[in-house]
């Protein structure tokens, strides 16, 4: 269990000071860094994927330039979430999602143990990133962005891209590929620099409005709660404020931007805590960080809204929420 950092009357107010200089700061390092942002490169954020499929993703995630393990990291997890035995009203199937047709002509011995099952993600996984340089082949002429193209041609299908003369103006297409991408940012390994969000200081300002709330397991603010929230209610109501949706739930809202490390941490990153450091799927707990080591967060039953430190044995990670990353993330995973 974490301590709770206890304050007094004199104590808030110096606390709640603090907070406020930390959320101006906010914006005197957004413009520090706006100009100096960098790749993430081809690895992949820690424990972003499960360890179950981490070696494999990173392995087949290197297959052709056109695809990255982020790239394909999101796919899979837009079409999944990582369930290996899930199966659509479509009749897609396993973690992949391949339709039995598809499978049949695209499908691969990924494990080289003589037979290609649909439903083994050794095989499914490299029969996904086998498929996508495939069509990266086909379209590798077409201008604009090879990955770009790349996604088109899995949604939309490698003529349509080559005829468009690149992603074309299909908007279920056009918004596949801003989703997938901007999905990919959430798996790909942490840039040097990380732009900060102005929306950060808005979501801090609604979480300190609440402290001392009591906690309600479920609780998302509404009347009917008495104006209560659970961890994830807390932090979903905040970026609500700022006009972020975000899922309801703390392991989903991990996938919502990139994932700065402990010592890039800016006010308003939401911090995760697990009960697996190598699963984002075992979440358990979210904050909000308010800098100095420190969250505001709702932690259980019986306490209230208020500081809490951030550093113990189950602290998993960050993330720098995003408008394009929360609205990348699939409705149901």
């Amino acid at each position: 269990m974490r301590k709770a950092w206890v304050v007094g009357g004199a104590l808030v107010g110096a606390g709640l000071s603090f907070v406020m200089l930390l959320v101006v700061g906010v914006y005197v390092v957004a413009g520090n860094l706006l100009n100096d942002v960098t790749s993430g490169g081809r690895g992949l954020a820690k424990g972003a994927v499960p360890a179950a499929y981490k070696t494999l993703v990173q392995k087949w995630g290197n297959l052709c330039p056109a695809l990255t393990p982020a790239l394909l990291a999101a796919q899979l997890y837009q079409e999944s979430g990582w369930n290996p035995t899930v199966v659509s009203p479509a009749d897609a199937r396993g973690i992949a999602q391949f339709i039995p047709s598809t499978w049949a002509t695209h499908g691969i011995d990924g494990n080289g143990d003589g037979k290609r099952d649909i439903w083994d993600p050794a095989d499914a996984i490299p029969s996904a990133a086998s498929y996508d340089c495939e069509l990266a082949k086909y379209v590798k002429d077409v201008p604009g962005d090879v990955s770009d193209n790349m996604l088109a041609a899995y949604n939309a299908g490698a003529y349509r891209v080559i005829r468009a003369g690149g992603v074309p103006g299909i908007s279920e297409t056009q918004n596949y590929v801003k989703r997938i991408q901007s999905l990919a940012q959430s798996f790909a390994a942490p840039a040097s620099r990380l732009e900060p969000t102005q929306q950060a200081a808005g979501a801090i300002g609604f979480a300190q409005s609440k402290l001392g709330t009591p906690y309600l397991w479920g609780g998302e603010g509404t009347a009917e709660q008495g104006g209560r929230f659970d961890c994830s209610g807390l932090t979903q109501a905040a970026y609500a404020k700022v006009g972020i949706s975000l899922p309801r739930v703390a392991n989903d809202q991990y996938n919502a931007g990139p994932h700065p490390s402990r010592d890039q941490l800016l006010p308003g990153d939401l911090v995760f805590f697990s009960t697996d450091l190598g699963d984002s799927r075992a979440i358990h707990h979210v904050g909000i960080y308010v800098g100095g080591g420190y969250m505001i967060d709702a932690p259980r039953t019986g306490a209230v809204i208020r500081f809490d430190p951030i550093d113990s044995a189950d602290y998993f990670g960050a993330t720098r929420v995003t408008a394009d990353g929360a609205k990348a993330l699939p409705t149901s995973v």
